[in-house]
């Protein structure tokens, strides 16, 4: 027997040999570490380009709402586990569930809002999570720290252009914390309410109206609408009035009810315009199940002699 193995060994060596004289290359493991991940002259992204994540957790039985300081514009799934939503009649809140219950390990969800902030969050299954009610921190803040890296980018919005979400509403509340007023030759008054247009300023591609309501009545006033239009100075018997209605994109402390006796300004963000020849713009201020409607016109050298904001003064 012993015999036999030892002949076996010695074939098994001699046909190894052979086979290495033969030029059979035996095959090595290739390290997975030493592979290139990517072809070509590639750059590896590092910690210090990521925006870290926040963890929230979700169940199936429980819904978790979340409430950011802007409007949400774009919300993204990283798993048909999860299902999120805008909350009925709140454009700042979403709701969100896991659709499956006790799903394993981890998945990703994403939201840009208004202000042009980017929020990320790694989102695991809990059967009880200890945070069902959640509120973001606004990145603007008035001491020295923020809620995100020094290196996050803020999102561009088409509606604005080449405009930094942020700079705009940087700019529409220093405009509205100044409380100066540019203008003093535009606004109306009628049944002891005063609508007053206190400042045109510009910068870039956008162009704010600073306006104020003040009610010198005991009747609180409703806000129905306020509209700006561009329309015909003089306008013809039996003549189709042409208007065009310009739309603001944003607007700061967007004012709603004047209590009587008080007074409020809001600051509104419009693309840039100017007006043709003979047409003016009118803007409209409708008071909600009543009568006080009030109404100015601004011209258009009260527009092109806007104020020029610098960076420099927005704090």
């Amino acid at each position: 027997m012993k015999k036999m193995l030892f002949v076996l060994a010695l074939f098994m060596g001699v046909a190894c040999a052979n086979a290495q004289q033969q030029g059979i290359k035996q095959v090595k493991p290739v390290s997975v570490a030493a592979a290139a991940p990517y072809d070509g002259l590639t750059r590896q992204l590092t910690f210090e380009r990521m925006i870290p994540p926040h963890g929230l957790e979700v169940t199936y039985g429980k819904t978790v709402h979340i409430l950011f300081p802007a409007e949400v514009r774009y919300v993204d799934l990283g798993s048909p586990n999860l299902i999120a939503g805008k909350a009925d009649g709140a454009e700042n809140v979403i709701r969100v569930k896991s659709t499956v219950k006790g799903f394993q390990g981890e998945t990703n969800m994403s939201v840009i809002t208004e202000d042009g902030c980017f929020y990320t969050f790694n989102v695991r299954y809990a059967d009880e999570p200890l945070l069902l009610n959640v509120e973001m921190t606004d990145i603007i803040h008035d001491g020295e720290s923020a809620n995100r890296p020094n290196n996050a980018q803020e999102v561009y919005l088409n509606e604005l252009g080449s405009e930094s979400p942020m700079l705009v509403r940087l700019i529409m509340k220093s405009i509205y914390r100044q409380d100066r007023r540019t203008v003093k030759h535009i606004g109306c008054k009628r049944f002891g309410v005063q609508y007053l247009l206190k400042g045109i300023y510009t910068h870039g591609g956008l162009i704010y109206f600073h306006t104020e309501i003040r009610n010198q009545s005991h009747i609180p006033f409703d806000v129905d609408y306020i509209t700006f239009k561009i329309v015909d100075k003089k306008v013809a018997k039996r003549t189709a009035v042409q208007e065009q209605v310009v739309l603001p994109l944003r607007a700061q402390n967007y004012v709603t009810c004047v209590p009587g006796g008080k007074n409020e300004r809001t600051v509104f963000a419009m693309s840039k315009f100017t007006i043709p020849d003979g047409k003016q713009l009118v803007v409209e201020l409708c008071e909600k199940n009543g009568g006080r409607h009030q109404s100015f016109t601004i011209e258009n050298e009260d527009l092109v002699r806007a104020r020029e904001i610098s960076e420099l003064e927005v704090k």
